[in-house]
């Protein structure tokens, strides 16, 4: 009967001991299938350099200024976002493209009935007769006003869907995963997504942490890093539906790629790097 209790306090001072030293890491709420990506790359990455971490959800907010503040106080350990200069100014950045720069194509939301407007549209100059809706904190709205592309911004990104319905603006530019389900899930707006074009622009999503926390953001570059090399990462990027679903919708050879400029980026932008980008030419 000793034998049997000592047995159980042993089991159960190493249960304690793992929960204290399992290491806790916070992060925004997540919304929708594209968060949800995000999560699963993150955990992937840490699995790689550790089998004892735990991600908790505790900040319910979209606003990218917020969430940057909480970072920064140390309330969250981390953020993921676009590249830009604020945000890789203030936080440390892990300089691996979460979605193999899939923000940097942009495919329009526009209203119904108005494809006629881009029909005609086959320069940038073309575009800039049209005005288009953004987020006010995101990082390629600035990309775009340095492209001369005429913007009108929202703090509030579902405001920008009641904007576009209500005629404020002609097209709403989302990443070419992202503006199906969006369109699907407002049923009640005159939305669609637009036929013919698609905006390109070198731009990436990072994660980045507080500024002066090292040890996380080596921990995830080194996992990130082992997960494409072992081609774990890929096998979960293509294989996502969010991804697979892109792919069957975008109609890439009978899209007219448009290309801007982007003068904000970081030097150190991995570009080199091929297999962090995505080349849609070799996914068709």
């Amino acid at each position: 009967m000793k034998v049997y209790i000592f047995f159980i306090l042993l089991f159960l001072l190493c249960f304690t001991q793992s929960k204290v030293f399992a290491e806790e890491l916070k992060i925004r709420a997540l919304y929708g299938v594209q968060d949800e990506l995000v999560y699963d790359i993150l955990n992937l990455a840490l699995s790689k350099v550790s089998s004892n971490v735990e991600i908790s959800e505790s900040l319910d907010s979209r606003s990218e200024a917020r969430i940057r503040e909480e970072v920064q106080a140390g309330n969250l350990d981390l953020m993921w976002g676009g590249a830009s200069p604020t945000n890789e100014s203030k936080m440390l950045t892990v300089r691996i493209p979460i979605l193999k720069g899939l923000l940097g194509h942009r495919i329009f939301i526009i209203r119904k009935g108005e494809q006629y407007k881009f029909d005609n549209v086959h320069t940038i100059s073309d575009l800039k007769k049209l005005y288009a809706g953004q987020g006010t904190f995101w990082g390629d709205t600035d990309i775009l006003k340095k492209a001369g592309i005429p913007v009108y911004t929202s703090i509030k990104y579902p405001n920008l869907f009641l904007m576009i319905d209500g005629e404020r603006f002609d097209y709403f530019p989302r990443a070419i995963n992202e503006p199906w389900d969006e369109v699907s899930s407002r049923k009640k707006m005159n939305l669609a997504v637009e036929k013919k074009l698609m905006l390109v622009y070198p731009y990436a999503m990072y994660f980045f942490v507080e500024k002066n926390n090292k040890y996380l953001h080596d921990k995830i570059y080194k996992g990130f890093e082992i997960a494409i090399q072992d081609g774990s990462f890929d096998e979960l990027f293509f294989n996502s539906p969010i991804i697979n679903n892109m792919f069957k919708k975008i109609n890439i050879e009978q899209r007219e790629v448009l290309k801007i400029e982007n003068p904000y980026m970081h030097p150190n932008t991995p570009l080199e790097r091929e297999e962090f980008w995505l080349d849609l030419n070799n996914v068709k």
